[in-house]
């Protein structure tokens, strides 16, 4: 018998200061039985740093042929694929060809082998990579409930988020930029 995801309903207040974006996000979210509590966070706080109104969760880490959020063009056409994690050098070639845009949002402790591994071989790509610090998205997973409200403010390279169960701040840093021309979703 197969194990089953575990279902969240989130309800953000979403501010984000750099792109003058302030909305409220209804989010069902599923937790794949083989994801951590704070995989599924960054993937909640890459699609709230991302967010438009096409954006969307993907069937995730069970479909091999999907990222975790994409965004399609009105047309069809895909324009977003983003990726939380540290994806294998094919991956992300895949992904480099599917779509318009890339993002990479590395998390775990293994993100520093993982990216002086890649680093050069990604250089020439058209990609934004960004790494997540571990510790802070430990706190986030702390704040976690099966229904949840809390307020995510975006300023920068860091998030503050208020919770239920208490507060924090998620910072990021920029591995690699793509274009000039910032993709701004």
């Amino acid at each position: 018998m197969a194990l089953k995801p575990t279902i969240y309903k989130m309800t953000i207040d979403l501010s984000d200061l750099e792109r003058s974006k302030y909305q409220t996000l209804n989010l069902t979210v599923a937790q794949h039985p083989s994801e951590s509590v704070e995989r599924m966070m960054a993937r909640v706080l890459a699609y709230c740093i991302d967010a438009h109104e096409q954006l969307e969760f993907t069937k995730g880490v069970s479909a091999t042929d999907e990222p975790d959020l994409w965004q399609h063009t009105l047309d069809g056409q895909l324009c977003l694929w983003v990726e939380i994690g540290e994806p294998s050098f094919d991956r992300i070639k895949k992904s480099v060809r599917a779509s318009k845009n890339v993002k990479i949002y590395s998390l775990n402790t293994k993100s520093d082998v993982w990216w002086g591994q890649l680093e050069k071989k990604l250089m020439n790509l058209h990609l934004w990579v960004y790494r997540l610090q571990w510790t802070d998205v430990q706190a986030l997973a702390a704040l976690v409930q099966r229904t949840m409200n809390f307020s995510i403010t975006i300023t920068g390279n860091s998030a503050y988020i208020a919770a239920e169960l208490g507060q924090t701040e998620i910072g990021w840093e920029v591995l690699k930029s793509g274009p000039a021309e910032l993709y701004k979703g």
